[in-house]
This record gives C-alpha cells, sequence and structure tokens, in this order.
C-alpha cells in the first residue's frame, strides 16, 4: 500500500504562507490538505478560496481541499478555479450528498466524503461507488492540536475489510492528532492518507517541519 503525508495548513504561520508552503513540500509532503471552515458547521473560521488560489502559485502538490461549511454546493466551483485538485465534503449536514459528489465530479477532479467520529459508515452505503476517498475525522472537526479518538481505529479497520471484500480500490485518509505512533496504528487499521498539522507545524518531538514528516514515514515503514 502507498501512504501520503498530507500537511494541513491549520496550524501553519499564516503571516508567510508562501514559506510554510514551500517547506512542506521541500520536507517531503505528498499533498496539501486545505481546511476550510466557515464557523457555523465547525468551531473556528479559516480561509477560503482567495487564500487557496494565492498559494496554488507557489506549490505543485495536490490541493485536497477539506469542505466544512454551510451549503457547499455554492462554493465548489470556487474551489475548482482556486486550484482544488480534489474536494473532500461531509456527509453530515448534507441533505443531498449524492447531487454534491457528482457536482464535484462535473469539474473533472476527485471527490470524497467525510466522516465525523460518531458518524456510521452506514452513510457510506449508497454512495461509495461515486468516490475516490474517505475521510474519517480522528478528532471532532473545528481546529487543530486535538487528541487523537482511538475509538475511530475500529471504524478504519471495519471500512478498508469492507472495500477489500467487494473489490472498491479508494483511499482512506485519517485527520487529527495524528503522530508518529497515531500514524502507524491507522496504517495497521487500513488508511493509507495521513492529515498532519499541529505535529508538523508545532515541531511536537521533531527538529524541523522536514523532521517531522520523516518521522511520520518512518513509523509508517517500520
Amino acid at each position: 500500500m502507498t501512504y501520503k503525508i498530507a500537511p494541513s495548513i491549520l496550524n501553519a504561520d499564516f503571516s508567510n504562507l508562501q514559506r510554510e508552503v514551500e517547506t512542506a513540500q521541500q520536507g517531503g509532503a505528498d499533498c496539501l490538505h486545505l481546511d476550510v471552515i466557515d464557523g457555523v458547521f465547525a468551531p473556528s473560521i479559516s480561509f477560503g478560496p482567495p487564500v487557496i488560489a494565492s498559494i496554488r502559485k507557489h506549490s505543485q502538490l495536490w490541493f485536497d481541499v477539506h469542505v466544512m461549511i454551510t451549503n457547499p454546493e455554492k462554493y465548489i466551483p470556487d474551489f475548482v478555479r482556486a486550484g482544488a485538485d480534489s474536494i473532500t465534503i461531509h456527509a453530515e449536514g448534507n441533505h443531498h450528498l449524492h447531487r454534491l459528489i457528482h457536482q464535484v465530479k462535473e469539474h473533472h477532479i476527485k471527490v470524497g466524503v467525510a466522516l465525523n467520529p460518531a458518524t456510521p459508515l452506514s452513510q457510506l452505503e449508497h454512495v461509495i461507488p461515486d468516490l475516490d476517498m474517505v475521510l474519517l475525522m480522528t478528532v471532532n472537526p473545528g481546529f487543530g492540536g486535538q487528541t487523537f479518538l482511538e475509538n475511530v481505529l475500529p471504524k478504519i479497520k471495519a471500512l478498508r475489510e469492507f472495500l477489500t471484500k467487494n473489490n472498491v480500490s479508494l483511499d482512506i485518509e485519517v485527520d487529527g492528532g495524528i503522530t508518529p505512533v497515531e500514524a502507524k496504528r491507522c496504517a495497521d487499521a487500513g488508511a493509507n492518507i495521513f492529515v498532519v498539522g499541529s505535529y508538523i507545524y508545532k515541531h511536537a518531538k521533531a527538529k524541523s517541519k522536514a523532521d517531522a514528516m520523516q518521522q511520520i514515514k518512518k513509523a509508517l515503514h517500520g
């Protein structure tokens, strides 16, 4: 299985995002995770399409835009124009999930669906064939620095077993409280994309951002 590290810039230095993005890229990031939060769907307010567009010209990384906003259908074209390579939308609160998924696909980019920790996998039952990725939140969404919720591990395992049994190929991404130890636990359960925020940008037990990413990669392949 190919593992990918996706730094989340939610905890980056917003006074110099160009430097932060370039540092992540040079440090071995496989893609960039962009959390768009409106303060309504989830706590805190982050950024929107203008910021994404501003850093797009400074990076060749895959832009994985994680949309945590109300009425996301109104803004899908804006995220595409800003440079999104994939858009991940939440199952929660979107009454027409199937329609929203296909709205993203109409722009010929990848699409994922995110589930909060308390949301069951059954929410994906009728849309799995249309997806490129499932994002399983390992914290409740809204802000960085939270503690990993280990009760999501059986959920990761159950999803991977379902995909394998039904010969479905898609990525399982995890987001929230990811450290080398938690990344390894999630990988053993079946995840292959790891969103890492605080561990990279707050230098917890790491000498630098590049060192933090290498610690994650070493744990995954150890």
